[in-house]
């Protein structure tokens, strides 16, 4: 960005330059007499940032007026009193003139804020945490802010779409949760329009294992506590973030150079959960030979068995599982699921919540892709069911504005992967497979929109596709059969 000040040099320039040419003057009488010059921070006006990122669907998630580029994130959590210590640090960006910021906070207690190494005065308003700097911030200029903050962690509990964030277990804590749950646990600017690379220390009681996102760094263990270090470092929405603390069947091992470690909670016993997820790297190889390369520096997944996780979430590199996803025996199907995630939703995130069909939609069609691959069913099969016993709900809900209420509904997962069939159909397979790669190394650690998407399958596909879209994705009715163009 540029930078504010460049007036005061260009007065300078002109100066010399009409000195050089003549104009000046050597008469002490007729010289032009001496004015101070002006302070760089006068002219500029400071305001507050805004405590939202404006997403149509969430307007107060996230927060305006910079952008972060890394967290680190020491946290120190004790099971028995359900007491979390932290200190988070962050390196941001300023993106305007702020004389304070906001970051998303819910429920600890803040002891300390410094910026730039000084102190910082804060205030509470609900889950906003405003910061108010010593001086203000330049917009183009970078700053250090350093949180301490304490107090016993909650889940945020939302009327639509349920509980998420941080979870006491009976063996240690889970942090989960979408469309948040990291503001849960440190302070951050919890929307996936600002992605930043993460450092996790977690410690722990001795005996406990504490898992999170990205490149084990390796643990330490003194007076009884266990220090858990994670890295990741490619740019991640901060809902993709993860803690999970307890008791776990730990498997590590390397694939393709990048380390891979994978944990089943000692809750559930040995068997389908193991085996499911001890196939990860092969069902990301089979992904990686359609989507293109593998987009992390780590692979894996956790198991968890608690009654309040009833999904599976894609968390960065290391996607999360309720057991319950494998009682009745193996299931690699969700495997593919989350997998496919990590390219779709993960690496290519989303810029606003009311495009989440471009996350499931995609997903649910790497799950089909999957079976087809395993020999269960092919695709087209798959699509000729799900479009034939489809109705109701499904169709009068538009796939690309779901609404609030409909954000995880079987419109998005289903209706969007039906969507992604009928892409196929009308561009071939040529195109098709195409605009998958396309879009994933384009879009690669960044976000995106659905009208970027429709862009770049008519681009690759050189076809007007605007009537197929408006039919899959915002029709309120099933849309004809697709067909080739």
């Amino acid at each position: 960005m540029a930078r504010r000040g460049g007036r005061r040099r260009l007065g300078l320039l002109t100066c010399g330059a009409l000195l050089l040419a003549g104009c000046g003057t050597t008469e002490p009488d007729r010289a032009a007499p001496a004015r101070p010059a002006p302070s760089p921070t006068a002219e500029r006006s400071f305001a507050p940032g805004a405590a939202g990122a404006g997403d149509p669907y969430f307007p107060r998630y996230g927060n305006g007026g910079y952008d972060v580029a890394h967290y680190t994130v020491k946290v120190r959590y004790d099971p028995a009193t359900d007491r979390l210590t932290g200190t988070t640090t962050l390196r941001a960006t300023a993106t305007a003139n702020l004389s304070a910021f906001n970051l998303d906070l819910a429920g600890l207690t803040v002891r300390s804020v410094t910026v730039d190494g000084a102190k910082a005065a804060h205030s509470r308003a609900d889950d906003e945490l405003v910061v108010t700097p010593a001086t203000g911030l330049t917009s183009g200029n970078g700053f250090v802010a350093e949180i301490r903050y304490d107090g016993q962690p909650a889940a945020l509990d939302n009327d639509v779409l349920g509980e998420g964030g941080w979870l006491h277990t009976t063996d240690g804590a889970i942090a989960l949760g979408q469309p948040e749950s990291a503001s849960t646990w440190f302070p951050v600017n919890d929307h996936p329009s600002d992605k930043a690379t993460y450092d996790f220390e977690i410690t722990v009681p001795k005996g406990l294992t504490a898992v999170s996102n990205g490149v084990p760094k390796g643990r330490s263990t003194t007076g009884g506590w266990t220090t858990w270090r994670w890295s990741e470092g490619a740019p991640m929405a901060s809902y993709l973030s993860m803690v999970a603390i307890g008791k776990f069947r730990v498997t590590t091992d390397k694939h393709k150079g990048r380390p891979v470690y994978s944990a089943v909670t000692t809750q559930v016993a040995e068997g389908a959960p193991d085996r499911s997820i001890a196939r990860t790297v092969e069902v990301a190889d089979y992904l990686e030979s359609i989507f293109g390369p593998y987009p992390f520096e780590a692979y894996g997944g956790v198991v968890v068995a608690d009654d309040r996780i009833r999904y599976a979430l894609e968390t960065q590199s290391r996607p999360v599982y309720s057991a319950g996803f494998f009682r009745q025996g193996d299931n690699t199907g969700v495997v593919a699921h989350e997998l496919a995630h990590q390219w779709y939703g993960d690496s290519v995130s989303l810029q606003r919540w009311q495009d989440i069909w471009l996350n499931e939609g995609l997903a649910t069609y790497a799950e089909w892709l999957w079976a087809e691959h395993e020999g269960e069913s092919t695709v087209q099969r798959t699509f000729e069911q799900k479009y034939a016993t489809t109705s109701g709900q499904v169709w009068r809900t538009p796939t690309g504005k779901p609404g609030v209420e409909n954000l995880f509904g079987r419109s998005v997962y289903e209706r969007g992967g039906m969507t992604v069939h009928a892409l196929r159909v009308a561009v071939g397979d040529s195109a098709f497979f195409t605009v998958l790669r396309t879009w994933a190394a384009e879009k690669r650690n960044g976000n995106a929109t659905t009208e970027e998407f429709v862009a770049l399958a008519e681009r690759v596909s050189g076809r007007k596709l605007g009537k197929l879209f408006d039919a899959w994705l915002y029709g309120t009715e099933r849309p004809p059969a697709p067909k080739p163009l």
